[in-house]
């Protein structure tokens, strides 16, 4: 069956809306029909090859829709399920599913090397980050597909499948953010709006916002920031200002650039955590010297999509969404069609671009 897609056809080339030709869900496969699909710069990441993936791709790692089809061997699922794609499905036997840490599942990305579906003239496509969510449908391992909860609005849920776990497992699983602290967000993108509405569920008593645009600003506010700090090289010394020059009990860099990575270290109290987000390129170096580590004693830490594990806790953001602490909405700066997934990118790389959602 025919759909469209958007299609990156080499690493480095623009992205094209195109048609493919999508097969009948197989065994332990679900044909999803989209509502929704957030594009952020980790899809970004695999135009530039920052993250490699086969090409060509079928791009969009964060989706919901609805379910049109089962293969064989897929109890749970039915037609006309409400669900949310999970793009790092985890395998339950590696070391680290062994361990509990599903997030750094060592298959997770498997998936993304098979054949997901073909051009008109037969070219063989692959599924990005595995759910090839930039499309009108797509078909999945049924691992990759979750109930949505009630009372998520469908189009919405898209955002949970990424943006949200990763932002508010970043304060709640990775930072352990506890109840009084002060935090510091780098990167007020869609991450870092769900990070600041994390770190206000978390009861933090202060958090700054940081980025270089000052359109942000409101967003940030609205999302929970008491304070909004424009991006410079006084950046740590202006945080540090507002929390009696001790510094923030935790910083969130959701930038993955080397300056802010640096920027929130120093923006951290002595004893503090900083937790890296942001997916940097191999030429983003960051150095410590060997005194300061030692003298400051912060903890310095990644955070794979929020260390989370989709399953234990998409009904948990479910709850905070029905009850009004989480504001799914309030991460979108605009809404598009997948006509305008091209210029969404284009914007990104002029610096231009917020938040986008597909809505088919």
């Amino acid at each position: 069956m025919a759909v469209r897609a958007a299609v990156l056809p080499a690493i480095g080339a623009p992205l094209e809306i195109t048609g493919i030709e999508l097969p009948d869900p197989g065994p332990g496969q679900v044909r999803v029909r989209l509502a929704a699909a957030g594009v952020c710069h980790s899809d970004l990441s695999l135009t530039n090859g920052t993250m490699r993936v086969p090409v060509p791709a079928v791009l969009g790692h964060e989706g919901a829709g609805t379910v049109v089809a089962v293969g064989e061997a897929v109890p749970h699922l039915a037609p006309g399920d409400p669900v949310v794609l999970n793009w790092a499905p985890s395998c339950g036997t590696c070391h680290a599913c062994a361990l509990g840490e599903v997030w750094l599942c060592a298959n997770a990305m498997t998936g993304a090397a098979a054949v997901h579906a073909r051009t008109t003239d037969g070219t063989e496509l692959h599924p990005g980050l595995n759910v090839a969510a930039f499309a009108e449908e797509t078909v999945v391992s049924a691992s990759c597909v979750l109930p949505l909860p009630e009372g998520v609005p469908l189009t919405d849920a898209a955002l949970l499948g990424c943006a949200v776990l990763t932002g508010y497992g970043a304060v709640h699983n990775a930072a352990r953010v506890r109840p009084g602290e002060t935090v510091a967000v780098f990167g007020v993108g869609g991450v870092g709006l769900a990070t600041l509405q994390a770190a206000r569920i978390a009861g933090a008593s202060r958090i700054v916002a940081v980025d270089v645009s000052p359109e942000k600003e409101e967003l940030a506010r609205a999302a929970g920031a008491t304070d909004y700090v424009l991006a410079s090289e006084d950046t740590p010394r202006e945080i540090r200002s507002l929390t009696g020059k001790q510094g923030v009990d935790v910083a969130v860099e959701c930038v993955g650039r080397a300056v802010s990575i640096r920027a929130a270290w120093e923006s951290t109290r002595r004893g503090g955590r900083t937790t890296v987000v942001g997916i940097g390129g191999k030429d983003q170096q960051v150095t410590f010297n060997a005194l300061e580590l030692f003298h400051w004693g912060r903890t310095l830490s990644g955070c794979v999509y929020g260390n989370t594990d989709p399953a234990r806790d998409l009904p948990v953001l479910a709850a905070h969404v029905r009850e009004g602490r989480l504001d799914l909405s309030a991460l979108v700066t605009e809404r598009i069609g997948l006509e305008g997934i091209p210029a969404a990118f284009e914007n990104m790389l002029a610096g231009k671009g917020g938040r986008a959602l597909v809505v088919f």
